[in-house]
């Protein structure tokens, strides 16, 4: 059995093609932001296909809207 916590990185990715970036950005001398993210092209596809669900129902409540 493996003994592994969330602060500690595999030593290979969670899925073979995945994209990662991280940044710093400080503004002034007291304020600091680091962030990263982690993109696959599953998760890519899957936010292409929940965007076109959103805007279609979008469209059709706009569309029942204009109706008298």
């Amino acid at each position: 059995m493996t003994d592994t916590t969330e602060n500690q990185q595999r030593a290979y990715p969670y899925h073979p093609e995945e994209m990662r970036a991280t940044w710093d950005l400080e503004v002034g001398k007291s304020i600091t932001l680091q962030g990263n993210a982690r993109w696959t092209p599953a998760g890519v596809v899957t936010a292409g296909i929940a965007a076109s669900a959103v805007l279609l129902s979008l469209a059709s409540l706009v569309r029942a809207a204009h109706r008298p």
